[in-house]
């Protein structure tokens, strides 16, 4: 299982929010500094969210994710502000190896046929954002379905990869909850990665065990709750 530090950028800083508000974010300062720090611990990638582009700034930081994207080799999925298909190619023909489409995905979901089809399915991830089994959309605000039945339709579309993220549990430092995961899972036919409420290496190896191919750690990480060295030995024990 593979393991991808969160690099959140709200207004040129990198941050952390508390259950997806800005009001709630938490500063932590240079995004490429944290970005260098998190590959030189040994992170397998980057998880990179341009937060002003999903509260609707879509070109704030752009240049900065670009600078910062250019200078490493490592793995970097992106999301936020990803608006259109040429959004999405922008970044693809560029700096990025994986966009997460949200939001597009659920208005226009044959964007990811059409991304897969030019790009390859390993390049398109669809993101889950789902509070209640409900996913979530524009910023978290806006109900959209069954979390289920959107990843199944998803898959179908040519997405190679899914992004859950359990918005109930995101940044409160409290620990996952696995039913849901699992739940996802049992049905998913691609890769899934996950993202919300990961606390501890318990969290990660509860994850390994139920079959998620990586995990997304970030409010816990940056407030020192748990050390990347402990998640990367949790992912990576049984390997």
């Amino acid at each position: 299982m593979e393991i991808y530090p969160a690099v959140d950028i709200l207004d040129g800083r990198c941050v952390q929010l508390v259950q997806g508000r800005p009001e709630a974010a938490t500063v932590y300062g240079d995004p490429a500094a944290w970005a260098r720090r998190w590959l030189e611990e040994g992170a397998d990638g980057l998880h990179v969210v341009n937060l002003d582009g999903a509260f609707g700034r879509a070109q704030k930081n752009a240049d900065l994710i670009r600078a910062f994207t250019r200078e490493t080799d490592a793995f970097v999925e992106l999301g936020g502000g990803i608006r259109s298909v040429e959004d999405a190619a922008g970044w693809l023909e560029v700096d990025v190896d994986r966009v997460i489409l949200s939001t597009l995905a659920v208005r226009s979901p044959d964007v990811i046929r059409t991304l897969a089809d030019e790009f390859g399915s390993v390049r398109v991830m669809a993101g889950i954002d789902a509070r209640g089994g409900e996913v979530m959309i524009e910023g978290w605000e806006r109900p959209a379905g069954g979390y289920l039945s959107w990843a199944e339709r998803f898959e179908d579309l040519g997405a190679g990869s899914l992004l859950y993220t359990n918005v109930d549990v995101e940044g409160l430092q409290q620990g996952i909850a696995i039913t849901p995961v699992t739940d996802l899972l049992a049905r998913a036919r691609v890769p899934v990665v996950v993202s919300g409420g990961i606390s501890s290496s318990g969290d990660v190896h509860a994850l390994r065990e139920a079959g998620a191919a990586g995990a997304v750690l970030g409010s816990a990480l940056y407030a020192g709750k748990v050390r990347l060295s402990e998640a990367m030995e949790a992912a990576h024990a049984a390997e």
